[in-house]
């Protein structure tokens, strides 16, 4: 990608001082901030327990005021929240530790690969759990005030945001068997008595109560441990290491706040709250979305509002996708940013399909909710690719379609328990390379980058931010070893790989990672100077051909137009297109990626596309 030397903006420096200036004025919440904070304990707990957990809350946001640097106060004074996603935002996703190297940390290295690959196209990096953990790579969370000594220190993370916006984990549902709060749990220390949900016997919770529960996992969702007062059964949704917190404990609610409040004054600049639905579980529902846990969610953003307002939050909610946005709030009140869950097995069903009438047709159905929401457009991640959100969207037919042609690609699919008790698919585990290209085929590397690439486009034209998993810099293929070897189907795209191999291979222009570069780099480096791709420009789905994904991008202004067109099959589509259609009246275009001119005749553009070609063109008046 782009080489050029970064500008080291000092917007991007969002570190607290270590210590905290009692000298200077204290935070006064304005009244409305507290009354409405206050309101939502009410919601959560009893008056007397609102009453001093709001006092409690009050304390320790004085505190987390008093580190900040004033600079940054002031700078939060003239921030302008329609403007914290723009077209420049590209978020990259890894694991601390996917690249090896001679650097003292892996986060180090991390930061080498960045700064001589991505500076100028990635703006963002999501470091996936960098805390100490026994467990599910990172999200069974030992420690949550401290770095992984295995990937760096905090120094590397704060190095980091001296370049780069930052992403940290809100692992909140739940902390490791192995915790010292858990631990205190066993030991009968009385403040930790309720810290988690807690059972007598496993017949304490019903048949009937157990039918209801949503689970994400087919483990037990209780976990017997030996306590100083004998067996206890405690709530485990995702495995026996990763016990539930109980929020229905202010003490829990209020730690968690402390917690993310930290990760603040080290560098976050967006919180993501991982598997935020799971957060408050009660017997007797489904334990997923209720009410409880959306006011949580409103009450940390009240939070933010009232002394962060430039730190975002953003949900990650595998469901189908009408309960996926109901994070959004009312625009205003609850995350910044959802994760766009349908988006990646829509795509993968549109190349395998060599048919995008179904993602365009939902395409055409996303709303903008607020000037100040938008929609995280990723492909793929640390996980798999998530079945859930297209409940509703795809049909039975096509879902076994995708997985039995996923299955062939080398991939696999894990299951969650329905319910009715059956096991249903949850989730594809395969790399995204993988799941384009058929390791072993006679097909060009070239024609293979070229399928995989105008994949990826999809992400950048429609309305969002788009994020980028680490290995899909490479084109990664599938790693059976270690599935093998951890008996974790999810270890298939979590490969960690050496970092001087990978940059050596990036100087051989015709190596597949080099193409790869180059492609995607080009993309990015053309969004990030277009206000039509900007989060709040409008855009209008055409329905020109169904294997043609097509976008007209506008900007906020309404002052530049890109239209954007994706080949998603294997063969040459010929394209007539109304200049009426996309309202306007230019007659010249630039095709923005390859640097040609184009005309339109008697109102109308005429455009052949390659197999998967990927143009996005702009009326030649509007360009500089």
């Amino acid at each position: 990608m782009n080489r050029k030397k970064l500008k080291i903006l000092d917007t991007t420096r969002t570190i607290h001082n270590p210590e905290p200036d009692y000298s200077r004025p204290l935070l006064k919440l304005p009244r409305k901030s507290f009354k409405r904070m206050y309101d939502r304990l009410l919601i959560l707990y009893s008056e007397s327990e609102a009453r001093a957990t709001m006092l409690e809350l009050e304390r320790i946001l004085m505190v987390f005021y008093a580190h900040k640097p004033q600079g940054l106060i002031e700078k939060d004074k003239n921030f302008d929240p329609t403007e914290r996603f723009t077209q420049k935002g590209v978020i990259l996703i890894t694991y601390g530790d996917l690249l090896r190297g001679k650097e003292s940390s892996p986060l180090a290295t991390l930061a080498r690969f960045c700064d001589t690959y991505l500076k100028g196209t990635i703006n963002t990096l999501h470091i996936l759990p960098f805390f100490p953990s026994s467990s599910d790579k990172g999200f069974s969370i030992i420690d949550f005030e401290a770095v992984d000594p295995h990937l760096g220190s905090w120094h590397d993370i704060e190095d980091l945001e001296n370049r780069y916006q930052l992403m940290f984990d809100g692992v909140i549902n739940h902390v490791s068997s192995k915790s010292r709060w858990f631990s205190e749990f066993l030991n009968n220390n009385p403040y930790y008595k309720d810290f988690f949900i807690t059972f007598k016997s496993r017949e304490d919770l019903t048949p009937e109560q157990r039918r209801l529960i949503f689970r994400p996992r087919t483990s037990k969702i209780l976990t017997e441990f030996q306590s100083l007062k004998g067996p206890v059964y405690v709530w485990t949704t995702f495995s026996p290491d990763q016990i539930d917190l109980n929020y229905e404990n202010p003490n829990v609610l209020l730690r968690v706040v402390e917690i993310l409040l930290m990760y603040i004054r080290h560098g976050a600049d967006i919180i993501r709250l991982d598997a935020v639905m799971y957060l408050w579980s009660k017997p007797g529902t489904k334990c997923v979305h209720l009410a409880q846990t959306h006011e949580f969610v409103k009450l940390f953003r009240d939070i933010l509002n009232a002394v962060a307002p430039r730190v975002a939050l953003i949900t990650e909610t595998n469901v189908p996708h009408n309960e996926n946005i109901t994070y959004f709030g009312n625009g205003c009140d609850e995350a910044q940013m959802v994760y766009n869950f349908a988006l990646p097995p829509l795509v993968l069903h549109s190349f395998y399909t060599e048919n995008a009438t179904i993602l365009s047709t939902w395409a055409k159905s996303l709303k903008k909710v607020s000037n100040t929401t938008t929609f995280f457009n990723f492909l793929d991640s640390h996980d798999g690719i998530g079945l859930m959100a297209v409940k509703n969207i795809l049909e039975k037919e096509d879902i076994n379609y995708m997985i039995e042609t996923v299955k062939k690609h080398g991939g696999y699919i894990s299951y969650k328990t329905a319910e009715d008790g059956t096991e249903v698919p949850y989730e594809i585990n395969i790399t995204w390379y993988s799941a384009l290209n058929l390791k072993g085929s006679d097909e060009d590397i070239s024609f293979q980058v070229k399928r995989f690439i105008a994949s990826r486009s999809i992400a950048f034209v429609i309305q969002g931010v788009p994020g980028i998993y680490l290995h899909s810099l490479f084109g990664t293929h599938n790693d059976h070893e270690a599935v093998e070897d951890t008996h974790r189907k999810r270890a298939i795209n979590r490969a960690i790989v050496d970092a001087d191999s990978i940059m050596e291979s990036m100087n051989y222009p015709h190596s597949k990672k080099s193409q790869i570069n180059r492609s995607l780099g080009r993309l990015i480096e053309i969004r990030t100077k277009k206000r039509a791709f900007h989060p709040n420009g409008d855009q209008k789905i055409l329905m020109i051909s169904p294997g043609v994904f097509t976008v007209l991008r506008t900007s906020p202004e309404m002052d530049q137009h890109i239209l954007t067109m994706t080949n998603v099959t294997s063969k040459e589509c010929r394209l007539k297109i109304s200049l009426s259609e996309i309202e306007s009246s230019e007659s010249q275009w630039y095709d923005l990626i390859n640097g040609k001119e184009l005309s339109a005749e008697n109102q109308m553009l005429r455009i052949t596309l390659h197999p998967y070609d990927v143009i996005w063109i702009q009326p030649s008046s509007e360009l500089e």
